[in-house]
């Protein structure tokens, strides 16, 4: 514990630096003890004990009145600094604890789990009334658990949201690419028709329902999987099997982004141009607020993959 007899006891008091302050700001005592509401000579005798206290003059007299010396004008300096620091001090100790918003936070798509964590601490950063906590349990069905007030914010790929409490706003778009070995046969190709993709074997993550059929509308212009399609957990297992040559990796180019470079796997993209993926965020009225504060960090947090 810090002994009293520690703590510093400085020689002005607060009545001295407000003292100060007037007059500096008045230019002559009469003017000061105005705007003190005290009489001229208390004004006085009050800055003539400050400079005491101080062993040094703090204001010397001229043609425009009282202008402070250089000591005066370090002093008012750091009298405005503290003054203003003490007010906002009893201002927040007046002021009652104000508790942060939690805010619960899910991805239809786990593949925004990879730089999301990230945003989310730079905006709870910058807004400390905000809290965040990312309810994954509810990956699988996001929109079910906005109705039921189970979540306050979802990110949408290509979840059905019923009109009403719900709110929605376009958020961005990331690509589906396929990922391949240097060595399989359609490395060498510039770009890869629905053909090349139905006779391959496709690596998929396990995604949602309603994301595999809407990939499947968009590259095959029906609802089933190739027979020889294969989904796997992890990405990382995708992209082994991709990388010795056993197959096609479909991800998510935040997914692909830092595994490539190496010189050992390949991007692809559809001839009939890039496969993007449309974002949307979505979220209870009542989260209104946070959920425009979140809008605004993600439109600028999410990565892209560096176009070849």
């Amino acid at each position: 514990m810090t002994r009293i007899s520690a703590i510093p006891r400085p020689r002005l008091e607060l009545r001295d630096l407000q003292v100060v302050l007037a007059v500096a700001t008045a230019g002559t005592t009469a003017a000061a003890a105005s705007a003190l509401h005290l009489s001229q000579p208390a004004v006085s005798r009050a800055l003539l004990a400050a400079e005491d206290r101080l062993g040094a003059r703090l204001f010397e007299r001229s043609p425009r009145g009282l202008q402070a010396t250089p000591a005066g004008e370090r002093v008012v300096a750091g009298a405005t600094r503290l003054l203003a620091e003490l007010v906002e001090l009893e201002r927040s100790v007046r002021a009652p604890a104000v508790r942060p918003t939690r805010v619960r936070l899910v991805c239809e798509c786990y593949t925004a789990y990879h730089w999301l964590p990230t945003a989310i601490a730079e905006l709870a950063a910058r807004s400390p009334n905000l809290e965040f906590a990312l309810a994954i349990e509810h990956t699988r069905s996001p929109v079910e658990a906005l109705v039921a007030g189970a979540i306050d914010v979802a990110l949408l790929t290509t979840g059905e949201v019923p009109r009403g409490e719900i709110a929605t706003q376009p958020l961005f778009a990331d690509e589906i690419v396929f990922v391949v070995a240097p060595t399989h046969p359609l490395a060498r190709k510039p770009t890869l028709s629905r053909d090349d993709l139905r006779a391959a074997r496709l690596i998929t993550g396990e995604t949602p329902e309603a994301e595999t059929r809407w990939f499947l509308r968009r590259v095959f212009g029906r609802g089933r999987l190739p027979g020889r399609a294969q989904r796997l957990p992890l990405t990382e297992a995708i992209l082994d099997v991709a990388r010795a040559g056993m197959g096609v990796a479909v991800l998510s180019e935040w997914m692909a982004g830092p595994h490539l470079g190496r010189g050992d796997l390949v991007v692809k993209r559809l001839s009939s141009g890039p496969l993007r993926r449309p974002w949307r965020m979505a979220w209870r009225r009542e989260a209104e607020e946070a959920a425009r504060c979140l809008l605004a960090a993600l439109k600028a947090s999410a990565p892209s993959l560096r176009r070849a």
